[in-house]
Parts: C-alpha cells; sequence; structure tokens
C-alpha cells in the first residue's frame, strides 16, 4: 500500500492529511495560512505541517512517498509554479511551490489549482465517485470551477482553465434605477442605460458579480436602506428564509445565474454529472432549487436527464484530489 500526503493550500486555512492509495485518509491537520506574511512564511509553516503529519505517520509504520498540493491561485503543474494569484495571498505570484516544499521536506511533490484539486478528489472518492468525466462548480467567496475526464483535470494551454466565474451574465448588470437585472435584459435595455457589475478579476458583467457570497451580500445591502444592511451572507439568507423580499429577489437572482451558466457550460462539455460545491451552495433548498429550474431551463433536450449533485460534505474532496495528484504523478517528474 502506498501513502501520500494532501495538501489544501487556501488563503484562509491549510489542510493536510496522509492518503492512502485506495482513498482513505488515516490522520489530518489544519493551519490559519500566515496569507500575508508572505511566501516563505507559507511555505516554512506548511513543511512543518507536513513534517508533524510523518512523524505520526511513521510511528504507525507508515511512510509517506510524495506530497500533492492543491494551491489557490493559477498554477503551473509543470514547474509547480504560481504564475497568477488574486491579492488574499501576498507575494503569491512566482512562487515555486513544488520546488520550495520539496526542500523543506523532501519529498517530492506534485502541485495543481486548489479547485481542479477539489474536483479530482470528488471524482475518485466523492459525490461524482464512478463517473468518466465530471463537471465541478464552486460557489462561495468566488465561483471556480474544474471538468475533469478519465481522473485528469483540463488544466488548459495556461493553467487556466476553470474560471467559470469569468463569463459574462445578463443578470450582471444594474439599471438605473438601481434594480439588477432579472435576466431578461435586451440589447436595447443593456444600450439603454445598464451597467455592468464590477467582477474581482477586474472586469465587469461576469457570473461571479451576481452570484458569489460577496456579490450576494453587495447585491442585497444595495437595495435596501443604510440602516437595513446585512452584516454578511449569512444574514442575507437568513433574512430570505424568513420572507424578507428583497433577500429573496437577490438570493433566487444569484441562483439563476449560477443555474444559467451550469446550464451552459453543460451543453458545451457533456459532463456525466456535474457536482456543485461551495459555502453558498451549502446554503440550503431556497438557493439550490432556484439554481437547479435555472440550469434545466438552460440544458439541451439531450442533457434532460444530466444530474446535477451537491458535493459530499463528508469527504475532504480537495485534500484527496492532491494526495491523488500525487499518486498518478511519476515521481522523477515531480522531483525535477
Amino acid at each position: 500500500m502506498r501513502y501520500v500526503i494532501g495538501i489544501d493550500l487556501g488563503g484562509t486555512k491549510t489542510a493536510a492529511g496522509i492518503v492512502s492509495e485506495d482513498g482513505r485518509v488515516l490522520c489530518a491537520a489544519r493551519i490559519p495560512t500566515a496569507a500575508k506574511e508572505g511566501a516563505e512564511a507559507i511555505l516554512d509553516a506548511t513543511a512543518t505541517l507536513v513534517l508533524r503529519l510523518v512523524r505520526r505517520a511513521e510511528a504507525e509504520g507508515i511512510v509517506p512517498a510524495a506530497i500533492g498540493i492543491g494551491s489557490a491561485g493559477v498554477i503551473d503543474g509543470e514547474r509547480g509554479m504560481v504564475v497568477s494569484a488574486t491579492d488574499a495571498i501576498s507575494g503569491w505570484v512566482g512562487t515555486r511551490l513544488t520546488e520550495g516544499l520539496q526542500t523543506r521536506t523532501g519529498l517530492a511533490c506534485a502541485a495543481i489549482n486548489d479547485v481542479h484539486a477539489h474536483a479530482l478528489g470528488e471524482s475518485w472518492a466523492g459525490a461524482a465517485a464512478g463517473s468518466s468525466s465530471a463537471l465541478l462548480v464552486a460557489v462561495g467567496t468566488g465561483v471556480g470551477g474544474s471538468f475533469v475526464v478519465d481522473g485528469v483535470p483540463q488544466q488548459g494551454a495556461r493553467f487556466a482553465a476553470g474560471h467559470v466565474g469569468h463569463f459574462a451574465s445578463p443578470y450582471a448588470y444594474e439599471f438605473a434605477s438601481g434594480v439588477a437585472s432579472d435576466g431578461d435584459a435586451g440589447a436595447n435595455d443593456i444600450a439603454g442605460g445598464a451597467v455592468a457589475l464590477p467582477c474581482s478579476c477586474g472586469g465587469a458583467g461576469h457570473v461571479e458579480a451576481i452570484a458569489s457570497g460577496p456579490a450576494i451580500l453587495h447585491s442585497y445591502n444595495r437595495e435596501v436602506p443604510l440602516a437595513d444592511a446585512a452584516p454578511d451572507t449569512h444574514a442575507v439568507f437568513a433574512r430570505a428564509s424568513s420572507g424578507d423580499k428583497t433577500a429573496l429577489l437577490v438570493v433566487s437572482r444569484a441562483a439563476a445565474a449560477c443555474g444559467q451558466a451550469i446550464g451552459g457550460l453543460a451543453n458545451i462539455l457533456d459532463p456525466e454529472v456535474v457536482v456543485v460545491s461551495g459555502g453558498v451552495a451549502g446554503a440550503g433548498p431556497l438557493w439550490w432549487d432556484a439554481m437547479t429550474r435555472a440550469a434545466s431551463a438552460e440544458l439541451l433536450p439531450a442533457l434532460a436527464e444530466l444530474r446535477i449533485v451537491p458535493a459530499n460534505p463528508a469527504t475532504d474532496a480537495a485534500v484527496l484530489g492532491a494526495a491523488r495528484l500525487a499518486l498518478t504523478r511519476d515521481p522523477v517528474k515531480v522531483a525535477s
């Protein structure tokens, strides 16, 4: 039996686990990510976490052979390097992940984007297990995704594939009245004064600008008096559940934008299954039902029976996916 270490490194926390080649997480640990302390501090802390797990494993007679890491940012999987990232982690662009961790731990290392790792974990041992192809859409602080075919995440020619939150959505427009689009805006309406909602990528009018958690909060607070502003996205969902009409409108609009995007992507990719994950996706039936209705309305007839399922909350999918990467990579190539 082979064992490896899977790491899920995000802007808030870093989780890691010893994983067997049959998909079991034998022991796990997590630490806060020192996101504002720079890349070297993060690599130091991650290596310390890894070595702590190695000692625990060795006490049980288990020797991990390699490390797989799923990291925030656009990750060049061939060089194990961060080629693009937001400012959620200071100084992250240019970080040589595999080289840095291998130098610190002595273990061969492979790296991939964290959403690709999540999708790989769901395909291996989660909600998409047994499928030949799976589309993962993660809806939380941002909107990301990954398409896995025969156990391989499709990373793209520049390793930027999966940014499913960054294409145009007809919902992501605000009109002169201050009310965002209901999705029925035509070209004349847009020409007549609609303003595309700003997106975290620097663009505007994208899916993420209307469907992400922060977008839901901003949409709600734009439409209510300052004294009634919600403190966070959870509060918007709570108000929607209590019958607040503005919150209901904002949540249903965000869910419809996400569902429309999922349906459109499914028409293009024809996955065997779609897995939807993230904090927004786990908000409950109010969001989920509106999302699936919108997705179903978008699907071509040939895809009418497509399964759209939630991620398995009991599966540490990103850690599993990172471990799966390490198990399936050639250690010689990983080490180079």
